[in-house]
């Protein structure tokens, strides 16, 4: 029997529908301040679709996208002051962030954009 999206899960509801360890979500807690689940009776962590959302985020971030810890906080960090924090950093090739429209499209540019920065960095280090 699966919860509704809305249900809060503990921490051993997430750990399995996710594959992730308990442990590994409890130290995710330590380091990322975004995430932060309700502690009820006995210090039962129940996580709400908000919380759900974010370790989803951190999971891919770390273990399929290659982040750091430190790199995983940065990008979360960011992302909570949205993208109209970085429209007037530098593009390359005098490209341009979208400044309005839609917010999935505009962060998938910005994805996107921050991928291939991260190809042509380790491009150079190989052949460095």
């Amino acid at each position: 029997m699966t919860k509704d999206q809305g249900a809060f899960r503990t921490i051993g509801e997430l750990s399995k529908e996710l594959g992730i360890k308990p442990h590994i979500l409890r130290y995710w807690e330590e380091q990322f301040a975004a995430l932060s689940p309700l502690k009820r009776a006995g210090a039962r962590r129940h996580y709400r679709p908000e919380d759900v959302e974010i370790v989803k985020t951190i999971n891919r971030l770390l273990n399929e996208e290659g982040y750091t810890i430190k790199g995983a906080r940065k990008f979360l960090a960011a992302r909570n002051k949205g993208p109209e924090m970085v429209q007037d950093a530098p593009q390359p090739d005098g490209a341009a962030l979208p400044s309005s429209g839609n917010r999935d499209k505009d962060k998938s540019l910005i994805v996107a954009e921050l991928k291939s920065i991260r190809n042509r960095l380790s491009d150079a280090l190989g052949a460095a």
